[in-house]
């Protein structure tokens, strides 16, 4: 691969940024010790808990074998991920916002929803059919989703659409399932020793792990779209159907595994196959999608002389991009793939800041920010065919 020399740009404009006070520090350092804090507290409740009702070693062992799962689910939404990535820290976030504070606010919520159908029915078989069908589902998604909404609601510069809304979605869930999944093997050792540890094991994490996945990021999907129109309808009734879809999805899903048996097994090879297949056609096509929105909304940038065509070709594939990472460390070394890498994602940032602008769905510092990735641009390609 060639590259010619930097299109021409305006040279010599001030990068802009916003400068920070000391209550702008205050407040993010006070918000950190408050995440912090609530993390730890969710954590300490579910360890006590686990503990008393599992023990410690059946506990441990249950953890071991939850954390599998998370080697097939996780990587699958950071591939779908990679053309403009998520800041690291938002998504510990999302996942230990799923495996602490979300399954903890379901166990609440759940247990006096069990309590209460028993005292309206009076039969505990019935009534955890009933929690299982009408109100798992929909705290569950809720607990879920929240997250989702509150990095669409108060960090609208990190959350581009629809590939960010199933992203958030999905590492959310995968925290989720990977708490459920423990107390889910815990009890199976208890109860039934080695042989019901296996076969919830198989059930669980081996042919169902993306069953929470799939639930919430009906929500994500239904988020990403509030996020990306400039439509006050479909800003409410996008999350709203997006989360119900979840629910619903959910209750079925519970539907057959309480059934049990054969009940189960024609859910999931009737309902869940086709859907998990769906979800992996959906996941490709968003990824795709992705890259020709880049190459869409950068196309404007190249018209303008702020990048040449054959870098729009190549920003808007993920085969280009690779090429081009290869190629800047065999001219460059390490400093020219860095300086590559940053050029890339900023260029990513770009395009998708570009579609909320279209779709006026960008804040109030839009332009401002739009310079600065422009001017980042300019630098790191100076950095990388310098080198």
């Amino acid at each position: 691969m060639t590259w010619g020399q930097p299109p021409p740009y305006a040279a010599g404009a001030p990068q802009a940024r916003a400068s920070r006070t000391g209550r702008t520090a205050l407040r993010r350092w006070l918000l950190t010790g408050f995440v912090v804090v609530g993390f730890l507290l969710a954590s300490l409740v579910l360890v006590v808990y686990y503990g008393a009702t599992l023990g410690v070693v059946t506990t441990v062992l249950a953890v071991l074998l939850a954390v599998l799962p998370l080697g097939i689910v996780i990587p699958t939404f950071l591939w779908l991920d990679r053309f403009e990535a998520e800041p690291a820290r938002y998504l510990v976030v999302a996942f230990l916002w799923g495996a602490l504070v979300a399954a903890l606010i379901a166990g609440i919520f759940n247990t006096g929803a069990n309590i209460a159908f028993q005292s309206a029915i009076g039969n505990p078989d019935e009534a955890m059919l009933a929690t299982a069908i009408f109100s798992a589902p929909l705290v569950e998604e809720a607990s879920k989703g929240l997250l989702v909404l509150l990095i669409w609601w108060f960090r609208r510069r990190e959350f581009d659409g629809i590939t960010d809304g199933m992203v958030y979605a999905g590492i959310v869930a995968a925290g989720f399932a990977f708490t459920e999944n423990i107390q889910y093997l815990g009890l199976a050792y208890q109860h039934g020793g080695g042989q019901a540890l296996t076969g919830t094991f198989i059930a669980r994490c081996l042919f169902t792990p993306f069953a929470h996945p799939m639930f919430t990021v009906m929500t994500g999907i239904g988020i990403g779209i509030a996020a990306s129109t400039r439509s006050r309808v479909l800003k409410v009734l996008a999350p709203v159907c997006g989360y119900l879809l979840a629910a619903m999805l959910h209750a079925l899903w519970n539907l057959g595994a309480v059934t049990g048996g054969q009940g189960m097994v024609a859910t999931y090879l009737v309902v869940e196959v086709p859907i998990f297949l769906g979800f992996l056609v959906l996941v490709v096509w968003v990824r795709r999608r992705e890259g020709r929105l880049i190459g869409r909304y950068l196309s404007p940038y190249a018209d303008a002389g702020w990048l040449a065509p054959s870098e729009v070709t190549m920003l808007s594939t993920m085969s280009g991009r690779r090429a081009a990472r290869v190629w800047a460390k065999a001219h460059g070394g390490r400093s020219a793939l860095r300086a590559m890498e940053s050029f890339q994602d900023a260029s990513s940032e770009l395009a998708l800041l570009r579609a909320r602008m279209h779709h006026s769905a960008a804040d109030g510092r839009a332009l401002e920010t739009e310079r600065s990735l422009l001017d980042t641009l300019s630098a790191r390609r100076q950095a990388f065919l310098g080198a």
